[in-house]
C-alpha cells in the first residue's frame, strides 16, 4: 500500500468536507418551503449531483477503485447531470411559471444516459470491468465525455446568464432585483471558477495527448486539478447554505 503524506489526507479532508456540505445542503432543498419547490429541487440535485462527482473523484485519487474493484463504475458520477441542473435553476427561479414541455426532453438525455451507463457496468462482472476504462471516445466516461462535461456547463452557464440580463431589465420590484443580483454572482462566480478547472483539464490531456506527459502523475498538478473541481462544489454549497439561511427574505414564498 502506498505511503501518503499529510498534504495527500489534508486534500481528501477537504474533499470530504466538500461532499458532506454539497449533499447535506442539497437534501435541504428537497424540503425547503421558500422560494420557488421546482427549482429548489433542480438545485437540490445539483448538489446532490456535484457532490458525489465529488466522492468519485476521491476514490479515483485514493485507489479505492483499484483496492476494491467491486466498485468500480460506482453510480455516483454526474458530470452531464450539472450544467442541466443549474440551467433549470436558474431558469425556473425567473421563470417560475414555466412548464416543462416535450423539448426540454433533449436536455436530460446525456444525464439519463450517463447514469443508465454507470448503473449497467458497475453490475457487471469484475473481471469485464478491469478491462474498461476511460476510453476516449466514451461520451459518459472518458475523454469525449470530459469535452461534452466543458462545453455544456460552459453553454448552460452562458444561457442561464442571458436569462437572468434578460429577466434584469423587466423587473421592477426591488425584492425581485434583489433575488437577480443573487442569481448574477452565483453565475459570475461560478465561471470563473469553472474557467481555472477547464485549464487543469485541458492542461492535463494535452500534456498526455501532445507531449506524452501524464500530469496525473505530478502531485501538486493533480492536487490543484482535484482541488478545482472542489471550489466548484463549495461555492454552490455555499451559496446554497446561504439561500437556506435568507431565502425567505430574498427569494420569497412559491
Amino acid at each position: 500500500m502506498e505511503d501518503h503524506t499529510i498534504y495527500f489526507y489534508l486534500l481528501v479532508a477537504v474533499m470530504a468536507i466538500g461532499v458532506l456540505h454539497c449533499v447535506s445542503v442539497g437534501v435541504l432543498f428537497f424540503f425547503k418551503r421558500s422560494g420557488v419547490k421546482r427549482a429548489n429541487y433542480f438545485f437540490g440535485l445539483l448538489l446532490i449531483a456535484i457532490g458525489l462527482t465529488l466522492l468519485h473523484n476521491i476514490f479515483i485519487i485514493s485507489g479505492t477503485y483499484e483496492q476494491y474493484p467491486r466498485l468500480k463504475f460506482l453510480p455516483i458520477y454526474f458530470t452531464h447531470v450539472l450544467p442541466v441542473s443549474l440551467f433549470y435553476y436558474v431558469k425556473l427561479s425567473l421563470y417560475p411559471g414555466y412548464r416543462l414541455r416535450a423539448s426540454d426532453v433533449k436536455h436530460f438525455l446525456l444525464p439519463v444516459l450517463q447514469f443508465l451507463f454507470f448503473v449497467i457496468m458497475f453490475f457487471m462482472p469484475v473481471e469485464f470491468k478491469s478491462k474498461v476504462g476511460r476510453h476516449f471516445y466514451n461520451p459518459f466516461y472518458g475523454a469525449f465525455e470530459q469535452f461534452l462535461y466543458l462545453v455544456n456547463f460552459v453553454s448552460y452557464m452562458y444561457f442561464g446568464y442571458r436569462y437572468i440580463i434578460q429577466r434584469q431589465k423587466t423587473v421592477i420590484k426591488n425584492k425581485a432585483l434583489k433575488q437577480i443580483l443573487y442569481l448574477k454572482k452565483l453565475i459570475q462566480v461560478l465561471f470563473v471558477l469553472f474557467m481555472i478547472h477547464t485549464a487543469f483539464i485541458v492542461g492535463d490531456f494535452a500534456g498526455y495527448e501532445l507531449l506524452n506527459i501524464n500530469l496525473q502523475t505530478v502531485k501538486p498538478y493533480a492536487a490543484l486539478g482535484a482541488l478545482s473541481f472542489a471550489a466548484l462544489a463549495y461555492w454552490l454549497g455555499t451559496y446554497g447554505f446561504q439561500v437556506l439561511l435568507w431565502g425567505r427574505k430574498t427569494f420569497g414564498k412559491e
